[in-house]
């Protein structure tokens, strides 16, 4: 072989050489892969270490060598730390082969022979696959310096507002009127109890005056083409029926109009709104939106209450929605989060019992701004209620509807209680599953609902009727449980209840990751890179989630990924172009035959077709390389560079110990 090929195996401190015996493995490759070019063999406790890096680093140079393979952990781990270390030897980083005998070996067997023959034939498939791979260097593209941020509530807003603040443009887009998501139609923030609107408002209007932001509230974006650095969106900016350069938020329309509608954003259904309104006192920007499907103008043509007293004519009947184009060099996908609809779970009794109230509902009804003005009340706007039940993880931790935990529940839970206690003083019942409180200061503020005379209830609720069995069940709420603690069913009579919802994907989600060229999970969640060492990325280059549409979490954590999004898009522009991975699929346009099923088969809506010449083409910078074209073109006219035809046919007949034996028959 006119290759010489290095080989070395990690121990992995036990992970590998737990089941595997490695010695054994790199003295088999060293005697019975030499004639595919093995010229060294050894074994390592740790490969990834600077002492192991040092080590491959050294036989590059002293010993020659032309490939290197290397039998540890996954390469979606440390293909680049093996990468880098041939690089930094003067060997192109792209002759080096990493195959996986940890995750796909050592840790799925218990018998240690059977394991190490198998790490051999990994090994083995590593080798004959490394002589067929060529040397190849990163695709560089600049970044546009403008970034797209999808989404207003706390995870966009943060992340806008980095970006912004070291100076580089953003274009923020939010869906409602205005900023602030859900976390604007909280009440208090647990578990310091800060008012919700007292710490986002300030944001929020920092937001919305910063001069590196382009606010498109009310809007929605439509189209995505491009590539990381060099993205073209499209962005439809509803009509809101409001010039804007000549409104002053005044809010004079908004007294004058006749009309009202029950709010079933904002205020959850509890509250009523104008038809042409601002969703809360502090949103951000300050312009109505005219509610066109309930507007009497729009419907019967009469009215103009708001067009007749507007002071500075800024009412604009006429006015269309309008498509907007910009150029990003990178996106930030901040969409949050829907409410579970307690309607599913029909023993609970939500829609047919008026004092069964949802998370969200009870939030608008404890806020200063709500339509109670904070007054805790039961659906006749008069009674305080005496006794309240709080039911945890309704729609979650239940394999019938959700089976993850919605991370909130348990706190949200705890503060509602607080504030029953605090506005009411009426007894206040939680039952639960299980009481989770791993952040900080979390497990105090538990203590502290301890410490204030709540009533614990370990146990999943029954069901929730108004059908008494004894007289003081009367007029009363009955919430069936069973006390695992007590070993019994209790019959909880209470005036009101209160659901504590879980945190469920966004409705769109789908639709959303498909716009964008994402995955979702089975959940419904979108998929990060790692779910561990890369939580803020995606499988797209240049596109990153952050908050609650990567999966439910409290502020804090929202908070963080925003940040955290935020400066991953700043490293880039920083850098000013990015170096991308050159493993790109290709076409060969002497065989394509313009069938076209690779183009709706692209994950990354990567493949052109040219209707002049009915070929297909890749964009290599929209590429990412997973080789669903390879395996769907009929033609066979795609190839996968650093997975050819060759290099997997060899991988295999190394798999096989195909090499091994035609070896021993010579």
């Amino acid at each position: 072989m006119s290759e010489r090929i290095g080989v070395y195996v990690c121990h992995c401190g036990t992970n590998i050489a737990g089941t595997v015996d490695v010695e054994d493995v790199a003295k088999w490759a060293a005697e019975q892969l030499e004639h595919r070019g093995v010229v060294i063999a050894r074994d390592y406790k740790f490969m990834c270490s600077s002492l192991g890096q040092e080590l491959i680093q050294k036989d590059i140079q002293e010993l020659g060598l032309t490939r290197v393979v290397v039998a540890a952990c996954s390469p979606h781990l440390h293909e680049k730390t093996f990468r880098t270390a041939c690089q930094n030897a003067g060997l192109n980083p792209y002759l080096c082969e990493l195959v996986s005998i940890r995750e796909q070996c050592s840790w799925i067997h218990t018998d240690k022979a059977v394991a190490t023959e198998k790490s051999k034939a990994i090994l083995s498939g590593g080798v004959e696959r490394v002589i067929w791979h060529e040397a190849l260097e990163p695709l560089r593209v600049p970044i546009h310096p403008a970034t797209l941020v999808v989404g207003g509530g706390i995870a966009g807003i943060q992340a806008a507002l980095e970006i912004a603040d070291a100076g580089y443009p953003v274009i923020l887009v939010e869906r409602e009127p205005s900023i602030g998501g859900h976390m604007a139609q909280l009440d208090k923030t647990f578990p310091t109890l800060d008012c919700s609107a007292c710490i986002l408002t300030p944001k929020m209007v920092d937001a919305g005056n910063h001069p590196n932001i382009t606010l498109l509230s009310w809007a929605e974006v439509t189209q995505v083409d491009g590539y990381v650095g060099n993205f073209q969106v499209v962005v439809k900016q509803k009509a809101r029926y409001v010039n804007t350069e000549l409104c002053t938020g005044c809010g004079i329309c908004v007294e004058k109009c006749p009309m009202k509608v029950t709010d079933d954003v904002f205020e959850a259904g509890l509250g009523k709104r104008k038809v042409i309104y601002t969703p809360f006192p502090q949103a951000v920007p300050k312009y109505p939106v005219l509610d066109r499907e309930h507007c009497t103008f729009f419907l019967k043509g009469t009215c103009k209450a708001c067009e007749k007293f507007c002071p500075t004519g800024a009412i604009d009947f006429e006015q269309q929605d309008e498509l907007l184009q910009f150029d990003v060099g990178q996106i930030v996908l901040a969409t949050g989060w829907d409410l579970f609809d307690a309607r599913r779970i029909p023993q609970y009794g939500y829609g047919k019992l008026p004092n069964v109230y949802t998370s969200l509902e009870f939030e608008r009804l404890a806020n200063a701004s709500g339509p109670t003005g904070g007054k805790i009340v039961l659906r006749d706007g008069v009674t305080v209620p005496q006794s309240v039940a709080i039911v945890h993880c309704v729609g979650s931790r239940d394999h019938n509807y959700n089976a993850y935990c919605s991370a909130i529940c348990c706190m949200q839970s705890l503060k509602f209680a607080h504030l029953v206690h605090e506005r009411t003083g009426a007894e206040v019942y939680n039952c639960y599953i299980d009481i989770r409180t791993p952040a900080k200061g979390y497990e105090e503020f538990y203590n502290r609902l301890l410490d204030e005379g709540t009533h614990f209830i370990r146990g999943k609720v029954g069901e929730i009727t108004d059908a008494a069995r004894v007289p003081e069940e009367e007029g009363k709420l009955i919430v069936q449980v069973e006390d695992t603690l007590l070993g019994r069913q209790r019959r909880v009579p209470v005036d009101m209840v209160i659901l504590s919802a879980g945190l469920e994907p966004r409705a769109d989600n789908k639709e959303t990751a498909h716009l964008f060229g994402i995955s979702c999970s089975a959940d419904g969640w979108l998929i990060e890179r790692h779910p561990k060492l890369d939580p803020i990325a995606t499988m797209t280059d240049g596109i990153y989630i952050a908050g609650c549409v990567q999966g439910p979490k409290d502020i804090p954590a929202t908070v963080v990924q925003g940040a955290a999004a935020a400066a991953r898009a700043l490293g880039k522009i920083q850098q000013k172009e990015v170096a991308m991975e050159p493993i790109r699929a290709t076409v060969n346009e002497d065989q394509c035959s313009g069938c076209r099923i690779c183009n709706n088969l692209c994950p990354f809506n990567a493949i052109l077709f040219h209707e002049d010449r009915m070929v297909s083409e890749v964009n290599p910078a929209l590429c990412q390389g997973c080789g669903t074209c390879v395996a769907a073109c009929p033609a066979g006219a795609i190839s996968g560079t650093g997975f050819s035809n060759e290099q997997i046919s060899a991988q295999i007949e190394g798999l096989l110990m195909l090499n091994v034996q035609r070896m021993e028959t010579v």
